[in-house]
């Protein structure tokens, strides 16, 4: 999974950064969080606003920063996470807590 944040380099989108490297923490990914402050980037995937989440390519969310089990949420429906059997057989993604 590849997951990165672009932004201006603003206080809004270094938070989106570092909330978004707690999430890959605590859902105990392998992956690393790749910081992008180059405009030009973001203008490459058609958005005009800042901060963006960006997973596997697609932005996610833009415009906003969040509080951490947002950011787990959109990584867990939207990244290639591996689902325990339990999640499988009922088709939640939340490990049980629904």
């Amino acid at each position: 999974m590849n997951i990165k944040v672009l932004g201006s380099g603003c206080p809004t989108c270094k938070k989106l950064y570092e909330i978004t490297k707690q999430a890959v923490q605590e859902l105990g990914l392998k992956t690393d969080v790749e910081y992008i402050t180059d405009i030009k980037k973001i203008i490459e995937l058609g958005i005009m606003q800042s901060p963006v989440l960006v997973i596997d390519g697609k932005p996610i969310m833009t415009g906003s920063t969040s509080d951490v089990d947002k950011i787990k949420n959109l990584i867990s429906r939207h990244g290639n996470i591996n689902q325990t059997d339990s999640d499988k057989k009922s088709g939640c993604g939340c490990g049980g807590n629904c």
